[in-house]
């Protein structure tokens, strides 16, 4: 069944609206980049499960347990940073690769200068130490050209010489240790931390991230961009060591901890207890320790493991194709919503697994924009199909109770196949007309009002009989009745039905005589039924159409009905009569010449059964 131009372009209409959504998202506006963040997220930590850090890069954790083992050699935190002195000394012995201190050294301690003397001395050394830095959104300005190279900052090509930025450096520190780089957090619009600072730029000079400065000191290759995207790993799989149990242990007599646990590992000190600020919101976790993400991003550079995220552009030819995909199946006369949402349904899995499956090759597909597209166009459809098919329901619940018994009509309606039942088409069928005789001379003695009231209500009654035995009510011609049987609904008994109504019409005639008392002394009337095939459907113009029978069985039940005067209130044709069997006790009233038929037609009157 092909679709209605109609039903095109109310599916036509959705696919534009939501294909100028893509366009719009994708030219920046970013509506929609929210959800590839989000379900990147959920697939990120999906995978991370399986996706461990490597075993070379170690966490020195300045943990709550920490800060409780060495109050008593430590005090309050901030220590003093002759402890942290003192742990560099003993570890260095076990030559690790390097150090990295994420811990700031902005202030010196004028109360314990000689504690800050000693922390110096410690640094010196073949191992390197690296230290943070970070950029600030005020203060006061620092000449970038007085900065050493070895903290990360790098004059381009055109660079500035009075370029200028407010930085946070270790200023407790000798200028000659000063080795590090950039560790501010990059955070999404969401505020959450997805990827990582490689260098920032300021009128030419580029200051380059710790991790960055780390990679161009051991030659690991950096990707071009000014950040990456972070390639998480499992919660936990960094080897952790709490900074009190080392740094007790590094004093005892007989060591508990193997002696060369740290032999050519990256050792990063940081911070993870709750009370020293250093938790951050990233896809990982709400409460993240800034010195993992320092490690992850490490670990991305040291292992060429960062994220290749594709472009979001990209994903516009896919959000086209199943979009136009969907337009297609919308459009179709015959679709099926539940069919077409399973499909999507295990598109949408298939998409999603694709997508979690090239995280191991570290490619981040943003899938999750054209599902969303998607789902939007379906749900948006499927509610522009829900109301199309409604109208189609109450327009078919007014056409047919016109015709019909009201509860006909919702199994009509329920069952889905109204609208095919309003096409047209030959039916076996049982026609019945039924006229009123006398009613010439009653409406000459009685006022207008009256005749009108009298012919309501006896229409009234004897629709309900048609209706009480499933006919279907055609029209009223003056003061005529046709209906019918076998249409809309298939009715293998239709004679049997249309003749029991017959016998209880005049029943109900009977019933009506009696009310209207010497009034209704000659009011009586005539039925004629025939059976045979019958054109029936909706019949007329397009500003008035009839669910009506037409053709020859109609003809002819008209013209039994003119026989019925003088010979009995009711007659059926010889079809009729044969339909119904031995379901009634029918009198043979012989041959009938009507008009239009050369030959005789046999007519019968039925009565019910007395036994």
């Amino acid at each position: 069944m092909s679709p209605s131009p109609a039903r095109t372009s109310r599916f036509s209409y959705a696919l534009f609206a939501l294909l100028l959504l893509a366009l719009l998202d994708i030219a920046g506006l970013g509506w929609l980049e929210s959800a590839d963040r989000l379900g990147g997220d959920l697939l990120l930590r999906l995978h991370a499960r399986h996706h461990p850090a490597p075993d070379n890069i170690v966490l020195l954790d300045i943990d709550q347990k920490s800060l409780e083992n060495l109050q008593a050699e430590a005090g309050a935190w901030p220590w003093p940073r002759a402890i942290h002195g003192e742990l560099l000394a003993a570890v260095r012995q076990q030559q690790p690769q390097a150090i990295v201190l994420d811990l700031l050294f902005n202030e010196v301690d004028r109360f314990r200068p000689d504690s800050d003397a000693f922390f110096n001395q410690q640094l010196a050394g073949p191992t390197p130490v690296y230290l943070p830095i970070a950029r600030l959104p005020d203060g006061q300005p620092l000449p970038l050209r007085q900065l050493p190279a070895t903290l990360g900052i790098v004059a381009g090509k055109g660079a500035a010489n009075d370029a200028a930025l407010p930085l946070l450096l270790p200023q407790a520190l000798e200028p000659q240790h000063w080795r590090g780089g950039l560790i501010n957090f990059l955070e999404d619009e969401d505020s959450i931390g997805r990827r990582y600072w490689l260098y920032q730029s300021q009128a030419g000079w580029r200051l380059y991230s710790l991790p960055a400065q780390m990679a161009r000191d051991f030659g690991w290759a950096l990707p071009a961009a000014d950040n990456m995207t972070l390639h998480w790993y499992r919660r936990g799989s960094f080897q952790h060591i709490s900074y009190g149990d080392l740094f007790q242990d590094l004093g005892r007599e007989q060591r508990q901890r193997p002696a060369n646990e740290l032999r050519g590992k990256i050792l990063i000190v940081g911070t993870s207890a709750p009370g020293l600020h250093d938790l951050r919101l990233t896809p990982m976790s709400a409460t993240h320790s800034g010195a993992e993400i320092l490690a992850t991003a490490i670990a991305n550079l040291q292992q060429a493991d960062s994220l290749q995220p594709l472009p979001r552009s990209s994903l516009l030819p896919l959000s086209l194709v199943l979009l136009l995909l969907l337009w297609q199946r919308f459009s179709q006369a015959d679709h099926s919503i539940s069919r077409t949402g399973l499909s999507l349904f295990l598109l949408s899995i298939a998409g999603v697994a694709g997508a979690l499956l090239a995280l191991r090759w570290q490619l981040q597909i943003p899938v999750f924009t054209p599902l969303l597209l998607a789902w939007l166009y379906f749900w948006l459809a499927a509610l522009l199909a829900y109301l199309a098919e409604r109208q189609r329901r109450e327009q078919a619940v007014q056409l047919f109770s016109r015709f019909l018994d009201a509860r006909v009509v919702d199994n009509l309606v329920r069952s889905g196949d109204a609208e095919q039942w309003q096409a047209s088409q030959s039916r076996p069928v049982t026609v019945l007309f039924s006229d009123i005789r006398g009613f010439t001379s009653l409406s000459e003695s009685a006022p207008p009002e009256q005749i009108v009231d009298l012919l309501n209500r006896y229409f009234s009654r004897q629709v309900a009989v048609i209706f009480r035995h499933g006919g279907t009510l055609d029209k009223f011609i003056g003061d005529a009745i046709m209906a019918f049987w076998g249409a809309p609904t298939d009715d293998a008994r239709h004679a049997i039905h249309a003749v029991d109504a017959a016998l209880d019409m005049v029943d109900e005639l009977m019933a009506f005589r009696s009310e209207l008392g010497q009034a209704g002394a000659h009011f009586d009337v005539g039925i004629g039924l025939h059976s045979g095939p019958a054109v029936v459907g909706l019949i007329g113009s397009s500003q008035r159409l009839d669910y009506t029978a037409i053709g020859d069985t109609v003809n002819l039940a008209s013209r039994i009905e003119g026989q019925t005067k003088g010979v009995a209130r009711i007659l059926v044709s010889q079809a009729t009569r044969e339909l119904c069997s031995d379901q009634f006790e029918f009198t043979d009233h012989g041959l009938h010449h009507v008009k239009g038929r050369e030959q005789g037609v046999r007519l019968f009157e039925p009565k019910r059964r007395t036994h």
